[in-house]
């Protein structure tokens, strides 16, 4: 590309090329680039990483230049490469046996121009002749001109999706496909949009025909990953589960606590398994591995129990909105799982959760579309979505303010945590003893609210498959006074806050629906009223209920037995808001009630005014790990597809 007269940013691509080739040999990948470094920020340029899979051949650096006032210099001629066995998430547990070459370029100087070409191999022995995969460009690529292509030898023509937003660039081959840009527009996704909209500028190329293909491409490397040999100690294990248990469910229970516990997680990406599972019996032996090998041993020990069981890929980061628009990319799967059917119902396994996590009727990660592994091969599935039944988060505020207004509170907190997060607790927590975790607490949580902790709790409750973090202690809470010898005091957890105007600039896609992710929050807060007042003498802000935008939001107040008892909900009961459905939502903004969780005292006595008539348990009447707190109004909930 010319350089032009004026030019922003800290760089210009003069050529930026990524060729990707499909042949008998797999996948070539070339990329190349001329750089113009326009300021000092942009030097680190020249530190150079080339990352690849020995098992696939090592790459091939094609030349680096640097070009100075007219002058030519080759870089390679002075400095090298330095070959580095890095594992990259060695913190995770995760191997991937990947190599990479770094290099640095010396003397890279403001005004230069760097040049840079490589091409490097990729090749799955799990995937055997099928290639896959996608060519992206950024929603904000710097200045400059790109290509992208794709190409193939005979035979080896890719089904293709091309983004709309690709087609204007696009040129035709015999075998290939091009796409030239030259500074193009920052293209961002439609605001509030769900995730599926991200997708953008990408051609999707993709040699399984459909996601059944994939399924059935996938299902004979866990079915003999899961073959025992005939004196394996797995069918031992197997036999031992079913003296123990009689019930399925339970030998289900037991067979993923097995694995769970007794095979340490880390994944294995090394000789070609980043797709194959290693055995059950290699699994056991070592007792360690990943996803799939815990999986071929979950699947092998449920078949000598005589349960019905397949593996299922997922997403587990939640990033499967629209996998249904898809072509069937084996790359958009990260995590694979066991689906069982017992007596009629359908449970979920994953062997690499900590061993708190029993079958359960939903996947812990939030799966919208999942792909089952099966002989005769599967469509991709759609899990239903419904609103949560269950708070994913409960923060219990009790206060014991009976020794008046001027003496620190008594307070006692629990945080209830469900889902993942309550997982991760359970690993972070369980490792800890109790004057370790008191300690702690008090270390680092004493400050502005807490004045002291007497007492630090921990449990994992199993049944609710929850983290329960309990505290007590006394607190600094500071009563305002008003001129009439009134106080006041905004409870922990009591407000809302007005949610966002919902509006997009003019651009494509005006119309998409507005997302929002799905969660449900409580807080339940009690004040044991300092016993020298009268409950006339008190009131709060209002009770209410209100929806928007597809949240649900409740607050419900009730004084009762000397104490000010509130409870506050918000539940996502529909993700996806039709713009129109916004825009008569965007009227109703201004009148939602953003304030704080006011409780007043008046000592002239007024009438009480707290609450609307509602019956709002204490923090110390109900079991809140329970499936039927009373977090949201009874109201039916809104329903909609997300």
């Amino acid at each position: 590309m010319p350089m032009p007269a004026t030019v922003t940013g800290p760089l210009l691509f003069l050529r930026q090329d990524v060729l990707v080739h499909l042949s008998d040999k797999g996948q070539a990948q070339y990329f190349g680039y001329r750089v113009k470094i326009l300021d000092s920020s942009a030097l680190q340029v020249g530190n150079i990483a080339i990352a690849w899979n020995p098992a696939a051949g090592a790459p091939i650096v094609h030349g680096i230049s640097v070009l100075r006032d007219g002058q030519l210099v080759d870089v390679l001629k002075s400095a090298s490469f330095e070959i580095l066995r890095r594992e990259d998430q060695l913190e995770a547990a995760m191997l991937d046996g990947m190599l990479t070459a770094v290099l640095r370029v010396p003397d890279l100087r403001v005004g230069d121009e760097l040049d840079v070409q490589f091409t490097s191999f990729s090749r799955d022995p799990g995937l055997g002749p099928y290639d896959s995969g996608m060519l992206l460009l950024g929603q904000a690529p710097a200045p400059g001109r790109y290509r992208l292509r794709l190409s193939w030898d005979a035979g080896h023509e890719p089904r293709l999706r091309i983004a709309p937003d690709m087609t204007s660039a696009m040129v035709k081959q015999e075998r290939a496909l091009e796409f030239r840009f030259d500074n193009p527009a920052l293209l961002s996704p439609p605001r509030d949009a769900p995730p599926r909209y991200l997708w953008q500028r990408a051609v999707e190329y993709s040699d399984f025909a459909d996601w059944a293909s994939l399924s059935r491409h996938f299902a004979p490397l866990y079915a003999k990953a899961a073959t025992l040999a005939a004196d394996s100690p797995i069918r031992r294990e197997a036999a031992r589960i079913a003296a123990a248990h009689t019930r399925p469910v339970d030998r289900a229970a037991a067979a993923l606590k097995l694995v769970q516990q007794d095979v340490r997680y880390i994944y294995v990406g090394l000789n070609g398994g980043n797709v194959i599972p290693a055995s059950a019996d290699e699994t056991w032996k070592r007792r360690y591995g990943d996803c799939k090998g815990k999986t071929a041993l979950l699947l092998a020990l449920l078949a000598e129990l005589g349960i019905e069981a397949e593996a299922v890929l997922i997403n587990a980061d939640g990033n499967d909105d629209g996998l249904d628009q898809r072509l069937a990319l084996p790359q958009v799967f990260d995590h694979v799982l066991v689906r069982a059917r017992i007596d009629g119902q359908r449970y979920w396994l994953d062997g690499t959760l900590p061993a708190v996590a029993t079958p359960s009727a939903q996947p812990v990660f939030p799966v919208g579309w999942v792909l089952p592994l099966t002989p005769a091969g599967s469509a991709l599935e759609q899990l239903p979505w419904r609103p949560a039944t269950v708070p994913d988060t409960i923060n219990l505020f009790e206060i014991d303010a009976r020794a008046g207004f001027d003496t620190p509170p008594r307070v006692v907190t629990t945080e209830i945590i469900r889902g993942v997060k309550g997982l991760q607790n359970q690993l972070q927590f369980a490792a800890i003893n109790a004057p370790q975790l008191l300690d702690g607490f008090r270390q680092n949580a004493i400050g502005e609210f807490w004045q002291t902790i007497d007492d630090v709790q921990w449990r994992y409750d199993q049944k609710a498959g929850a983290s329960v973090l309990t505290i007590s202690g006394t607190a600094r809470m500071t009563w305002d006074d008003d001129d009439s010898g009134g106080k006041s005091l905004a409870l922990p957890g009591g407000g809302f806050s007005p949610p966002d105007r919902r509006a997009r600039s003019p651009g494509p896609n005006q119309n998409a629906p507005y997302y929002s992710k799905p969660e449900y929050i409580c807080h339940v807060t009690t004040v044991r009223l300092p016993t020298s007042t009268k409950p006339e003498q008190w009131s709060s802000k209002p009770s209410y209920d209100n929806r928007l935008f597809g949240r649900h939001y409740h607050r419900a107040w009730e004084i009762r037995d000397g104490a000010i008892r509130m409870i506050r909900g918000s539940r996502v009961e529909r993700p996806e808001t039709d713009a129109a459905s916004a825009e008569r939502d965007n009227a109703r903004i201004a009148k939602f009630d953003n304030s704080m969780g006011w409780i007043f005292y008046d000592p002239a006595g007024r009438k009480a005014a707290v609450g609307k008539g509602e019956t709002v348990p204490a923090t110390y009447d109900l079991d809140w790990t329970a499936d039927n707190v009373p977090c949201v109004s009874p109201e039916r909930p809104q329903t909609g597809t997300p």
